[in-house]
């Protein structure tokens, strides 16, 4: 792997893939900080601190709390 890999050298379909693919990341982020900001304690699996941090892991944080973070009752 080349150390002075630069995004100005990139093709145009690396370079929209990797804007497409950051955006989608920081999306699914945020939705899970929205979420977890609005919902009750009550509702959510260990401590909302917790999760907060988790959130912040790539795309296994956000998708850790949507599928274990929330708590389904019912």
């Amino acid at each position: 792997m080349k150390k002075d890999l630069k995004f100005s050298s990139l093709s145009l379909g690396r370079k929209i893939a990797v804007v497409v693919g950051g955006s989608v990341q920081v999306a699914l982020a945020a939705a899970a900080w929205a979420d977890l900001a609005k919902r009750p304690a009550a509702e959510i699996n260990g401590p909302k601190p917790l999760w907060a941090a988790v959130i912040a892991v790539n795309w296994i944080g956000p998708i850790a709390y949507f599928v274990r973070g929330r708590r389904q009752d019912g």
